[in-house]
């Protein structure tokens, strides 16, 4: 069931909800958070569509707090969803409207649900999003750095920001990546890395945060090579002394696994949509200490190289 409140309050939002769930029968005690989206009008849509997939993994409250023209008297609109139109949630679309689109933090507070973990997510470019007052509402703080116009200054400024609970997109879809080179190095020959070449466009923040990650775990030195713009994370190769692995995706899709001693693998490697990638970072409401190693410790320890 969805309700449009049209110049509305939070006083008057909370007694929908309860309406609304006493008419549906929806059920709120199988909330595990609250997800905050912090989103522009241009990409509010798709970003509550993909909030509403990942909740059927993570049943929450989503508070999706749009913020309209800056200009003009203050306004609250808003929409309510329960039931089959909300997924495995409850959904609150906030629209803001003049001074009120600076006070985002102040119009959610009230409908935040006791004792639920809060996570904020940003479908959009952002910045300083840890000490920002939604930021500091939340306990995780999920970013993209691969939408912003420079997504490899951007992962610089997120370890310049850095604070416990921070993760990003970028991250979550490297997972797949990560999991098989550690499965590569858990097969024999059991051999030290003596170097690694990770390559990605240049507009690839996955590629970035994979290179981080093995420079903090391997301890040995890691290059970051520059492929075209727009084709993603596309190579890894880690030398050892009997040859190295490899895992090669060329067209963003299928993978290519090989190393000395194995049979080669070939693997689903096509890049996980935003539902997908933002349900992993769903399924941790805590710190993420892996991405923090590999963003603060290792991608500091990674070199720049000509393209492979």
């Amino acid at each position: 069931m969805i309700t449009d409140l049209p110049g509305t309050t939070t006083k008057d939002i909370s007694k929908q909800l309860v309406r609304l769930r006493n008419e549906t029968g929806a059920v709120a005690l199988g909330r595990v958070m609250t997800l905050i989206i912090v989103v522009d009008e241009a990409d509010a849509d798709a970003a509550v569509e993909s909030a509403i997939q990942a909740s059927r993994q993570h049943p929450s409250r989503i508070i999706a707090l749009v913020s309209g023209a800056a200009r003009g008297a203050s306004r609250l609109d808003a929409q309510v969803r329960v039931g089959n139109s909300a997924g495995g949630s409850e959904i609150v679309v906030l629209r803001m409207y003049g001074e009120l689109t600076k006070h985002g933090a102040s119009v959610v507070t009230p409908l935040l649900a006791a004792d639920t973990p809060i996570v904020a997510w940003w479908p959009g470019a952002a910045q300083d999003v840890a000490s920002s007052p939604i930021g500091q509402l939340a306990g995780r703080r999920i970013t993209d750095a691969s939408l912003a116009k420079d997504p490899r200054k951007a992962l610089q400024r997120r370890r310049a920001e850095y604070a416990d609970g921070d993760t990003d997109m970028a991250w979550a879809r490297a997972t797949r990546w990560r999991g098989l080179l550690a499965t590569a190095l858990d097969l024999p020959p059991f051999e030290p890395v003596t170097s690694v070449t990770v390559t990605g466009a240049s507009d690839s923040a996955s590629t970035d945060l994979l290179a981080g990650w093995l420079a903090a775990r391997l301890k040995c030195p890691v290059r970051r090579a520059k492929s075209a713009p727009g084709t993603g994370l596309v190579h890894v190769r880690m030398e050892r002394r009997s040859g190295p692995i490899e895992l090669d995706r060329p067209d963003r899709r299928t993978g290519t696994l090989t190393q000395p001693g194995q049979p080669e693998r070939r693997l689903d490697l096509t890049r996980p949509g935003t539902a997908e990638s933002l349900a992993e970072e769903l399924s941790r409401l805590g710190a993420d200490e892996v991405y923090r190693e590999a963003l603060v410790k290792g991608l500091p320890k990674v070199t720049n190289a000509r393209g492979r």
